[in-house]
């Protein structure tokens, strides 16, 4: 690289660009995964939607590739790449909210804590994810699944347009008006097609829910994969939730002779009338005792932020998920045998339900196809020690083979592994060919291939 390009380039951006010189360097080129040990050319840290053109420009001309960082959570790490540039945005994470119109502009580095810290004062609230430290961009564009997806539908079906940066450098105000084609692309296709500087999102009336984590003997964890079967195919649509398998963590409304003991786990929200809260959980305490529980009436950003201290930065990361249309006997016991055996406090399996809203767009709608889904699951393998690499990723394998005969093709692409991408077309179904014709318009070389990549037509 020449240093009058890089010279050139430090002078047309107003945010801060770091190269391997610079004594931040080595810090800010981590992820959030411990496994990914990276090292591009040049990081830059915009400002605004103007310096972000500048680093893609200068990608091209210095026929680099682009990594996009929002939060950083990318299970294959694909918000850093070798010998290349990184635009991360993480120094745009402004959001506003129009209390009138029940919208929020959000910058395309916010993660879901600033959103929903902007949006609970004015009682409202948008589907986020299940960790508020993700970033809001990285999880609209791959989808958007959370605790509100049955009640408002997956977060992209709440987006209403977006600021996005093509691979030419060009900005482009997406949405069904305008840059239709690449709009219907960002939501679902993931980062393929350009840098999205940011978002204006419908909000809902949400302010308080009814719910929170509720701990059972793993000798029932059958029964409570069986009832929440059930339970969850026509419960009202403020309900959202998910089964888990879970080490209890030392937390102190878990009796301390169970910390470190395997247990299934169910963690529940009710969006409704608080005062229906009760109710609307009995089933799941009728199922069994419950071990330990931390439910009851709280802030929405307190239940979306829960687990964050489980899942802090530097955790080595892999992951499998299928999207699943009906959860069997069969696939209940798979899940049964392999989730009793969860290795580690932080890795998990969580089974979400993407019914009720999410089922009322047609498949062609958006990018995202599994609308007949009605379930996305994830094995997610999280530890903090090197040695125990092997082992953990073995567990997730053997997990998802054991599972993947009762599931869908497809899967969840922001839960996606690095060894993923021969998945991609069984990902977008018959969606797969358009965004290939849409990644050729916007993106035509590829330089937007750091992630499940779309190849372009």
């Amino acid at each position: 690289m020449e240093s009058a390009a890089l010279a050139s380039l430090r002078e047309d951006v107003r945010g801060t660009v770091i190269t391997p010189d610079d004594e931040a360097y080595d810090e800010a080129r981590l992820v959030r995964n411990g496994m990914i040990d990276k090292r591009p050319a040049v990081i830059v840290r915009p400002a605004n939607a103007g310096d972000v053109m500048s680093a893609v420009r200068f990608a091209g001309d210095n026929a680099m590739t682009v990594a996009i960082r929002g939060g950083g959570h990318s299970v294959p790490g694909y918000g850093t790449n070798d010998d290349g540039v990184v635009v991360d945005l993480s120094s745009m994470r402004e959001v506003r909210v129009d209390p009138l119109t029940h919208t929020a502009r959000v910058s395309g580095g916010a993660t879901w804590g600033d959103l929903n810290a902007a949006t609970y004062p004015f009682g409202l609230a948008t589907t986020g994810g299940i960790i508020s430290t993700t970033g809001v961009g990285g999880l609209t564009l791959g989808g958007g699944i959370g605790y509100l997806a049955r009640g408002l539908g997956l977060a992209l079906d709440n987006l209403l347009s977006a600021d996005v940066v093509a691979g030419d450098g060009t900005f482009h105000v997406a949405s069904e008006k305008d840059d239709a084609d690449l709009f219907w692309a960002i939501r679902g296709g993931g980062g393929n097609f350009g840098v999205v500087t940011s978002f204006e999102f419908r909000l809902s009336p949400v302010k308080d829910v009814y719910g929170g984590p509720m701990f059972f003997e793993l000798d029932r964890a059958g029964d409570l994969l069986r009832l929440y079967r059930e339970f969850i195919a026509d419960a009202p649509e403020e309900f959202g939730g998910f089964p888990a398998f879970q080490v209890a963590p030392p937390l102190p409304f878990i009796p301390e002779d169970r910390h470190g003991d395997r247990l299934a786990l169910m963690v529940a929200c009710w969006a409704g009338d608080l005062d229906q809260g009760e109710r609307i959980l009995q089933p799941f305490h009728d199922l069994a005792p419950v071990v330990a529980e931390h439910v009851g009436p709280m802030p929405y950003p307190a239940l979306n932020s829960a687990f964050d201290a489980l899942y802090p930065s530097g955790l080595r990361h892999y992951w499998k998920a299928n999207f699943v249309q009906e959860l069997t006997d069969d696939a209940i016991a798979a899940h049964v045998e392999h989730g009793s055996q969860v290795p580690e406090l932080t890795t998990t399996m969580h089974i979400y339900p993407i019914n009720g809203a999410c089922h009322r767009v047609a498949p062609e709608s958006t990018a995202f196809a599994y609308r007949d889904a009605n379930f996305a699951t994830v094995i997610a393998g999280m530890w903090p020690d090197a040695a125990d690499d092997e082992a953990n990723t073995a567990w997730v394998r053997n997990y998802y083979e054991a599972t993947a005969p009762h599931s869908q093709e497809g899967g969840y692409i922001n839960f996606m592994a690095e060894d993923d991408q021969s998945r991609i077309r069984d990902n977008y179904r018959g969606n797969y060919d358009r965004l290939a014709q849409v990644k050729r318009t916007y993106d035509p070389g590829n330089l937007f291939r750091h992630n499940q990549n779309i190849v372009p037509a």
